[in-house]
């Protein structure tokens, strides 16, 4: 049983990426299905697919690779944990890795990005930094 759904997911993407795996499967939730939505579109992660029914339902997702073979996702920091929630507002929102990465947030308008909560002005619960 694994209390922390989302550091257990990304840790199983950056483990996955390290001895080269195509894809990975994770237990589902929409929670999961959000975020890794949200990865897709800033293009950490290749594809997305829902497999199963009712209980037995995995998150396909397909990792992504540059030419050279090496993983796209070079870090991950998790950055609210079940133990200690961070919460964030607008102003305190700051670039990751001087624009080169990306803080995922869990917010009121769903799941977003550093820059899209910038952007349309909103806050939220810090989840974590990729880059």
């Amino acid at each position: 049983m694994v209390n922390d759904t989302i550091g257990d997911f990304i840790v199983r993407l950056t483990n996955a990426g390290a001895i080269k795996k195509a894809t990975v499967s994770i237990p589902y939730s929409a929670f999961k299905m959000a975020v890794a939505e949200k990865l897709k579109d800033m293009g950490y992660v290749q594809d997305i697919e829902k497999k199963g029914k009712k209980v037995r339902k995995t998150l396909d997702v397909t990792l992504k690779y540059n030419e050279a073979g090496e993983h796209i996702i070079r870090g991950v920091k998790r950055v609210s944990k079940p133990g200690r929630r961070l919460y964030k507002s607008t102003r305190e929102i700051m670039p990751v890795r001087y624009g080169h990465g990306a803080l995922v947030l869990s917010t009121p308008k769903g799941v977003l990005s550093d820059k899209e909560a910038r952007k349309q002005n909103v806050g939220g619960e810090a989840l974590f930094e990729i880059w």
